[in-house]
């Protein structure tokens, strides 16, 4: 056995201890108070015990019920490395160098003091500092480094041919150009492309005219170092709120500071505040809060929050997001399910009747817009995880994100389809109960069709691609845990998911294994809201040695960090180096509050009841009370005694509480007691692995029937696709592509340890020649000056402008095509806002698909590029497609809805 598998053995072991004691029944057991001097979990990363965390030097206490200490030290503030790696960037792009090409300076005291300087770097040549540095070498604090570049080339391009074309191949226009950034792993600096344009202490100058671009940074501030607090004392009033006690002092403080966080993160107007760092509220933010704990404990903020993200025309409004938002990204209906959870908690008829609507429109522009009736699932990407390079391989543009079909935003979209039929039935509407539960099924059926994993026992990732797609095979932690909770895996296979999926040293990671070369944040990162998920779900499979490591996963940082952080490096568990972070995050506080409601209570609303199903962990064994419990208009004090998932007897003021639920009618305050069996749970194993990474993603070229790439640090063999299915595998970088029809190309590189990378960017070939319809031969062409079209010009479309666009596509044979559009949006760059243009294909009334056009820079009008592929069947000779602007097709801006298009591209593919 190797060396990984024995520690993985090891932790393993000292996970489960507790899980592998056996007591008595509850009938014959006496009550157990836990010796505070013994772990009630354990790794070689860090030790809980009931009343504290210990995590190598670092130690957080609970003093009492209402009081912890830390002392708590980023290891980010300790000693820094002088070596500081950079590019640079044109408009907030990654467009200088290729993945895992960097400028590299040692940023060390020269001869005669004063700050570091560079030489001036051409843009685009990589630049390697030799200085010289002894091991112990460190980043002194405040140390002035000044960054010089050379971008006399690029402005030379400007001049002779009035566009720059970076490494990629891509134009960029002298009219587009706006600035020029540096992006790099030292604070101030940030991997973030995307976000520099909000960064402006990172943009570069030339002062002179000399085509000499400088910015003038200060590394290693310690005014800017990352700390959390020494100690927390309660200091506001929640008695209010339902009161939580156990054996437990270190639980019991985290409950009191998430209950105090909870009632700061209220906003004057009644809504909640997103974390201390974020204010406003957040579609899906608020939304899984709702679910884990705010619908019992703040239902009027959460009504309050939820409508202020709905539009004025009656739709959920999806959060700025990749492209312009909405719809690539298509997360937006956790909101039903959140709207369903309050209405479950506080039966207020008036609310439900109020969301109907809302849910119904927008989960019918959803069916319009995003649905693939070939796999039956929803496109868009990856609930909550929305930064595109964090999640997703580099290659990918908004309009590939918007193309593929991702495992959590499609658990979102089947539970709000359930949410939604269960409303309609609840209302009355058996039509519309009928339609979106037949919704519901296809997706359901899609996930366990296409992405379901037998060999690993796990759902892959998402399908991705442009023509043909394939599966990512990486776990996704949250849409991992939401398929079991909402059922999409039943049974065993809900029980594989939550022993099989990889867990690592600090928690679940939000995405494994990680991408090399991606700074911590949604990459090599757990955040607690996923984790407390990830708990709910080890409690419904009956898995208490993962139910366990998830409590104590989620006790450590808050205990440690006296603040419910929002995320967390996987690789050390530090709330310092992520790229963004916040304390007293509502959804994180949410997750703590959970693991008393609706774990370890188990209270679970179903319709118009209120059932207990426990699930206390033999390591947190017991007595436990939460009094003041608010259920509709009822008022529960709960008790319980024992541990494991079965009920020995529970009681309704000392009358047996038949099918442990809590009826809708009950009115007025009323004691409920339970007594555990006391028995384990049948174990059940967690995967737990070291924190690791896949290969990089390898760049395909294609030349003289060939395609040819660099090898890849740690690749053993290399997957060839074909179309989205593996061809062959192959040793070498390198395979001869046969002659023959349509075809899209794609490498995987694969390690030692089986971990993949992500599929290169898709290279088709063909040997039928592809078509273009220059659109401005089918009505006027539009009269901005802007760059790089194809033919004698380009169209304009807006919802008033060329709203529905007839156009005549002939085609040599009947079969299968992909049609694109070249287009442009400079409405906004390529990561936020809300101005995506889209707009339905049809053929006659048949609709055909959803044209996707996301926002590629702000004011980038000459920044051209394709669209989704919508497959389409077209038959011999003359076919006239239809791209209109339809009501369901409105983005969330609901005014700016504009893009330019250059002409429709037709390609054979089957």
């Amino acid at each position: 056995m190797n060396s990984r598998l024995l520690s993985a053995a090891f932790l393993l072991s000292l996970g489960l201890l507790p899980a592998c004691q056996t007591t008595k029944p509850a009938a014959t057991a006496t009550a157990v108070v836990p010796d505070v001097t013994k772990p009630i979990w354990q790794s070689e990363a860090y030790t809980l015990y009931p009343d504290r965390v210990v995590q190598g030097p670092h130690e957080a206490r609970a003093l009492s019920a209402t009081e912890l200490v830390s002392n708590y030290v980023s290891p980010v503030n300790d000693r820094q490395s002088p070596q500081v790696e950079f590019k640079f960037s044109l408009n907030g792009k990654d467009n200088e160098m290729a993945a895992g090409l960097n400028h590299l300076l040692l940023v060390v005291p020269r001869p005669g003091g004063g700050a570091v300087e560079t030489p001036p770097i051409v843009f685009g040549q990589r630049y390697v500092d030799n200085t010289p540095a002894a091991a112990d070498t460190y980043l002194a604090p405040n140390t002035p480094v000044r960054i010089r570049l050379d971008m006399r080339p690029v402005l030379a391009a400007f001049k002779k041919q009035g566009f720059y074309t970076t490494f990629k191949g891509d134009k960029l226009y002298q009219q587009d150009f706006k600035h020029v950034y540096i992006a790099g792993g030292t604070a101030p600096l940030s991997w973030d492309f995307d976000n520099l344009t909000n960064k402006p202490e990172l943009e570069m100058t030339d002062a002179n005219g000399d085509g000499i671009y400088e910015v003038l940074l200060t590394l290693n501030q310690p005014a800017a170092a990352k700390t959390t607090a020494a100690s927390w004392k309660k200091t506001i009033n929640t008695d209010d709120f339902p009161q939580y006690r156990s054996d437990y002092p270190l639980a019991d403080a985290l409950y009191n500071l998430a209950l105090e966080e909870a009632r700061r993160a209220v906003e004057p107007d009644s809504t909640f505040r997103t974390g201390k760092e974020w204010a406003g509220v957040w579609t899906r933010d608020v939304s899984y809060s709702i679910i884990l704990a705010q619908a019992s404990l703040q239902p009027k903020v959460a009504m309050n929050s939820l409508m202020r993200k709905v539009s004025a025309d009656g739709r959920i409004i999806q959060d700025t997001g990749t492209g312009g938002a909405y719809p690539c990204s298509t997360d937006r209906v956790i909101w039903a399910v959140a709207a369903w959870e309050i209405y479950q908690a506080t039966g207020d008829e008036a609310w439900l009747r109020r969301v109907y609507p809302i849910i119904r429109q927008s989960l019918a522009d959803d069916q319009q817009n995003a649905h693939d009736p070939a796999t039956g699932l929803m496109r868009g990407e990856s609930s909550f995880l929305d930064w595109r390079e964090q999640t997703y391989p580099r290659w990918m543009q908004p309009a590939d994100i918007y193309q593929s079909e991702n495992l959590g935003t499609n658990a979102v979209h089947y539970q709000a389809n359930i949410v939604l039929a269960q409303m309609a039935a609840k209302l009355g509407d058996p039509g519309t109960a009928a339609q979106h539960q037949r919704q519901a099924a296809t997706i359901k059926d899609g996930l366990n069709q296409h992405l379901w994993q037998e060999e690993q026992g796990y759902y892959g990732q998402y399908l991705y691609g442009r023509t043909a797609l394939s599966l990512s095979p990486k776990a996704e932690a949250l849409g991992e845990a939401l398929c079991v909770l909402f059922g999409v895996a039943e049974g065993a296979r809900a029980q594989q998911v939550v022993s099989r999926t990889p867990t690592t040293p600090y928690g679940i990671s939000c995405i494994y294994p990680q991408i090399p070369g991606i700074p911590a944040y949604h990459n090599d990162a757990v955040w607690p809201f996923v984790q407390s998920f990830w708990a709910l779900a080890a409690a419904q499979a009956g898995n208490e040695a993962s139910l366990t490591e998830s409590m104590a996963a989620i006790y450590r940082p808050a205990a440690l960090f006296l603040t419910n952080k929002e995320n967390l490096v996987a690789r050390n568990g530090d709330f310092a180096g992520t790229q963004i972070n916040s304390s007293s995050m509502l959804w994180s506080l949410s997750g703590s509050l959970s693991l008393v409601y609706k774990v370890l209570f188990g209270m679970q609303y179903q319709g118009d009841r209120l059932v207990f199903r426990p699930f206390v962990p033999q390591a947190f064994q017991g007595q436990r009370s939460l009094s003041g419990f608010m259920y509709r208009k009822a008022v529960l004090d709960v008790e319980m005694s024992g541990f494991g998932n079965q009920i020995a007897s529970i009681t309704l003021d000392g009358q047996p509480l038949a099918e442990a639920a809590i009826p809708a009618s009950l009115s007025g305050r009323h004691k409920v007691s339970i007594t555990l069996t006391s028995t384990v749970p049948t174990p059940a194993p967690i995967n737990r692995v070291p924190n690791d990474f896949a290969p990089e993603t390898p760049t395909v070229t294609f030349a003289a029937q060939r395609l040819i790439w660099s090898p890849i640090e740690g690749a053993k063999t290399y997957k060839v696709l074909k179309n989205g299915t593996s061809l062959i595998t192959t040793a070498t970088p390198g395979f001869d592509v046969p002659a023959g029809p349509f075809a899209a190309y794609q490498v995987v590189a694969v390690d030692e340890a089986g971990r993949e990378s992500f599929a290169s960017e898709p290279f088709e070939t063909s040997a039928v020649t592809m078509q273009q319809v220059q659109l401005e031969t089918l009505v006027p062409k539009a009269t901005q000056a802007y760059k790089g079209y194809s033919g004698k010009g380009f169209i304009e479309i807006t919802p008033t402008l060329n709203k529905a666009l007839t156009i005549p596509v002939c085609v040599p044979e009947t079969g299968l095509y992909a049609v694109d559009f070249r287009y442009a949006n400079g409405n906004g760059p390529i990561n936020t806002n809300n101005k995506c243009a889209v707009r339905t294909l049809r053929r006659g009334p048949a609709l055909l698909g959803t044209v996707v056009l996301p926002q590629r820079g702000v004011d980038e009008w000459s920044n051209w590029g394709f669209s989704n592929p919508v497959l389409v069947r077209l038959e011999k000779g003359a076919n006239a497609l239809t791209l209109a602007y339809e009501p369901a097709n409105q983005n969330m801006n609901g005014e700016v809805n504009h893009a330019m298009l250059d002409y429709l591209r037709v390609k054979r593919v089957q």
